[in-house]
């Protein structure tokens, strides 16, 4: 990797890291459905110039069923599942658990979509699940008034990017990255247009809310697309995808320096199991296993 595509990519994991600082600041004023709509509304807007071309435009309309499909279980979905779970949990423990994506995209990839998993990722795997449990083991109350529900909508907003990148990997991977990544913005924005004005707030939202609702769709989804994709077509997926170790580090980050967030001995245990077993489970870890050679017969005599 080049110095230029490693300054792209800690930007982009801290563009990915502030998302959650964004929407911890902003929900509980838009609410969860409203906020994703400004997110996807704003962010489709400004990725409509690079496609400004009849061939884009008419691949967006020959594949607007499956870019539709994209864009609910990538983009509406988790983002609205995340928003909801910021209006409880803090912006680095969410981070931290929604690290654990590449592990349901390898699980639904065995599942479903035909995809061999090695020995060595079902170790991983297995560590990743313990670190979520280290994270989270104290905090799973499902009464009134506990974490243990947004917890659940953390994994579940996981779920979902697990079968969008298989489904995006198999069935979409021969379209241009602007035509993915513009066309589902759209088709999320389009999705979410009624019940985001339905559910708008009454009360009047604060600049601070508004400005960290415009913040999250310009800087954490237009820009950080644009990054994300450029690093597709010039570092690679394997080098791309260690985004995910560094985005919970960075948001952990974020919301020490700007929210106060605390950062306790399990939070930092935790966090070093998931993405231990993570980075095995994805194969930027491996093992080699060693092979012995026959020795040579010993001299005569």
């Amino acid at each position: 990797m080049s110095s230029a595509d490693a300054l792209k990519l800690m930007l982009l994991s801290s563009l990915w890291g502030l998302s959650f600082i964004f929407m911890r600041v902003a929900v509980p004023e838009f609410g969860p459905i409203p906020l994703i709509l400004v997110r996807m509304g704003i962010g489709a807007l400004l990725l409509l110039p690079f496609l400004l071309s009849a061939r884009y435009l008419h691949l967006i309309w020959q594949h607007k069923g499956p870019l539709l499909l994209l864009g609910i279980i990538n983009h509406v979905l988790p983002f609205s599942l995340l928003a909801l779970a910021t209006t409880r949990l803090e912006a680095g423990f969410t981070s931290l658990i929604n690290a654990t994506t590449p592990i349901f995209t390898a699980l639904i990839g065995a599942l479903f979509f035909a995809t061999p998993i090695i020995r060595q990722q079902y170790l991983g795997l297995a560590l990743a699940l313990v670190g979520v449990y280290v994270l989270s083991a104290n905090r799973l109350d499902f009464a009134l008034g506990g974490d243990g529900w947004f917890i659940l909508a953390v994994l579940g907003a996981t779920f979902c990017y697990g079968i969008a990148g298989n489904y995006s990997k198999t069935r979409l991977s021969h379209l241009p990255s602007r035509v993915l990544a513009a066309g589902s913005c759209a088709m999320s924005a389009t999705v979410l247009l009624i019940p985001g004005i339905v559910l708008w707030p009454g009360e009047p939202i604060s600049p601070l809310a508004w400005g960290n609702a415009l913040a999250l769709a310009v800087l954490s989804t237009t820009l950080a697309f644009l990054l994300y994709f450029g690093l597709l077509a010039s570092a690679g997926a394997t080098a791309t995808s260690t985004v995910t170790f560094l985005v919970p580090v960075s948001a952990l980050l974020w919301g020490y320096l700007l929210l106060g967030e605390t950062l306790s001995l399990q939070i930092i245990a935790g966090m070093l199991i998931t993405l231990l077993g993570t980075a095995i489970a994805t194969r930027l870890l491996r093992f080699r296993r060693r092979v012995r050679l026959p020795q040579a017969p010993p001299p005569p005599g």
